[in-house]
């Protein structure tokens, strides 16, 4: 499946013209797309098992502010599926 299928510069029918995507926003969209969503679930696997490295190393305040970084990237790897399956006018 090709994801140009899933994207367009053209708005969808019925959006309404204050709804449309800036082209910054759509140019980041685009660039993001071509990320495997596997990605953004590592990181976030990545950053709580770094998290937990510098927690068993005494340094909590590493730990607390790595930790933070798995919602993110869960929060940017959903936001970036919707994106692929909807393009940048469907969200």
């Amino acid at each position: 499946m090709d994801f140009k299928e899933y994207t367009t510069t053209e708005p969808r029918a019925g959006a309404r013209p204050e709804h449309r995507e800036g082209p910054v926003a759509r140019s980041i969209e685009q660039q993001t797309a071509k990320l495997p969503s596997d990605l953004w679930l590592w990181a976030a696997f990545a950053s709580i098992g770094t998290s937990l490295l510098f927690q068993i190393t005494g340094d909590e305040k590493k730990a607390t502010f790595v930790g933070h970084w798995a919602p993110t990237f869960l929060a940017l790897g959903i936001y970036n599926k919707l994106v692929k399956l909807h393009g940048s006018e469907g969200v």
